[in-house]
């Protein structure tokens, strides 16, 4: 039960519901009808006998009886006889074989056979002292019998009216619930393409009454439209808060830069000013990322797609990452397991920044002495790549949360070698490529992250 949707419940619940009712009132019913249709065969034998006294005249000392007593109405019979129970006129049911006494003005019940019959006598005097007996006789079991075919077709007509209440529960629930399968939709949309200018669209009904589900979808839509200007606003900060600071970290860079040249300082304040370039140019990374990451939220930031060759660039990008961890004297070593003249249509700028992301990132959280795999080949007809570690690892908690901004899988550190924007770059680049990136972790083992871009359309390549 818990696993059907809200509109199979709702349908069920109707349909049960209508079809305990209509039992219920079909029960009752024919409980009523049942004593009805018996007791209107009574009232209409007992006035069909009362009436029949009309059509027998007594002329010339002679009994005469009217055509209309020897018909057969509504199933009642009639027969006359004198006062010694001596048939004269009229007509018996087939199958009424008995004779039972005359007994004036009383309605009885009559088993012959297997067969019940209603019989009713009434004397009428005639002139003089003559007296006669008026029998009717009408058969309950026919009354019975057809009371019996009615329920018979009601119960053949009860499944398909059963059918027919689920139908249209079905489809009345389906319209009630669309607005609410339309909220659905859309929530689900803006989670795959976090999109939250898309709208759901159904409040306006022109003017008409609106029920609760619309009333929802209509605010629903005015919180998707609050939250659009919200983030706008914070992208919108974003990119003027990077611009601005892009200038002031430039001018610190480059006075440091001429500072370190000044012979006349001392070891202490090259230190010092070593410092200080080392945090601005921390800070420029940072802002540079901000203001790509900005562009890419505002759909301003476009891909230069051309056939290249991807490998070269991932060798290239390897034996740089090399010569800086040498420039750390921590002992890593970048090894690579690329397959050459692999081809695809990228943008040239954003691969070399994705590799680089990643592989900068491996040998950050490489131990002393480690080793970075970085591997590159061809597999159905896609790019698929990796950049291994064997370092501190990711915990199982935090591995979720990497592809955030500013998310740092190990708070504790604060000296600001990183920004936490780095993955979000690659998460978005390999997207933008129509492809994906993942990572696998364990404490105390390392991470391997591995990504995929589509080979793209076949271009010639350059002699």
């Amino acid at each position: 039960m818990r696993k059907l949707s809200l509109k199979l419940k709702l349908t069920l619940l109707y349909t049960v519901f209508m079809a305990l009712l209509t039992c219920a009132a079909l029960a009752i019913l024919f409980s009523l009808s049942s004593r009805e249709v018996l007791s209107s065969a009574q009232s209409r034998l007992e006035n069909r006998v009362q009436e029949s006294v009309e059509n027998i005249i007594l002329r010339g000392g002679e009994i005469r009886i009217d055509s209309d007593f020897y018909s057969v109405e509504r199933d009642i019979y009639l027969s006359l006889y004198d006062s010694d129970m001596y048939f004269l006129y009229g007509r018996l049911p087939h199958g009424f074989a008995g004779q039972p006494e005359l007994s004036d003005g009383e309605l009885r019940t009559i088993r012959d056979g297997n067969r019940e019959w209603y019989v009713y006598d009434m004397s009428y005097r005639l002139s003089g002292d003559q007296t006669v007996y008026v029998r009717g006789i009408t058969s309950v079991t026919d009354a019975e019998e057809s009371f019996t075919v009615t329920v018979r077709f009601a119960l053949i007509i009860l499944p398909l009216m059963v059918l027919a209440t689920a139908v249209i529960g079905y489809r009345f629930t389906r319209r009630t619930l669309a607005p609410v399968r339309r909220i659905t939709d859309t929530v689900r949309k803006i989670r795959a393409d976090a999109d939250i200018s898309r709208r759901i669209g159904i409040a306006d009904t022109g003017g008409k009454e609106r029920d609760e589900i619309y009333v929802l979808a209509g605010t629903f839509d005015d919180m998707l439209s609050e939250l659009e200007e919200v983030f706008r606003r914070e992208q919108q900060f974003t990119s003027d808060a990077s611009h601005e600071l892009r200038t002031p970290v430039s001018v610190i860079l480059a006075q440091c830069d001429a500072m370190l040249d000044d012979g006349e300082l001392t070891e202490e304040q090259k230190a010092q000013i070593s410092l200080i370039r080392r945090k601005a140019k921390g800070m420029a990374d940072m802002i540079s990322q901000l203001l790509f990451l900005s562009r890419a939220d505002q759909g301003r930031q476009p891909l230069n797609r051309e056939w290249i060759d991807l490998s070269e660039l991932t060798e290239m990008a390897a034996e740089e990452q090399q010569m800086l961890a040498d420039g750390e004297g921590r002992g890593i070593r970048v090894v690579n397991n690329i397959t050459p003249d692999i081809w695809a249509d990228a943008d040239e700028t954003f691969y070399i920044r994705m590799i680089v992301n990643l592989l900068s990132n491996a040998v950050r959280h490489s131990r002393e002495n480690g080793t970075v795999e970085v591997t590159l080949e061809k597999r159905n007809g896609d790019v698929v790549g990796s950049v291994r570690d064997h370092g501190e690892g990711i915990s199982a908690e935090a591995l979720p949360h990497i592809w955030e901004r500013f998310y740092r899988a190990d708070s504790s550190r604060t000296d600001g070698s990183h920004s936490g924007l780095g993955l979000s770059m690659v998460k978005w680049i390999a997207e933008a490529h129509g492809g994906w990136v993942s990572a696998e972790s364990k404490e105390g083992e390392g991470s391997v992250f591995t990504f995929c871009i589509p080979t793209g359309e076949y271009k010639s390549m350059p002699e």
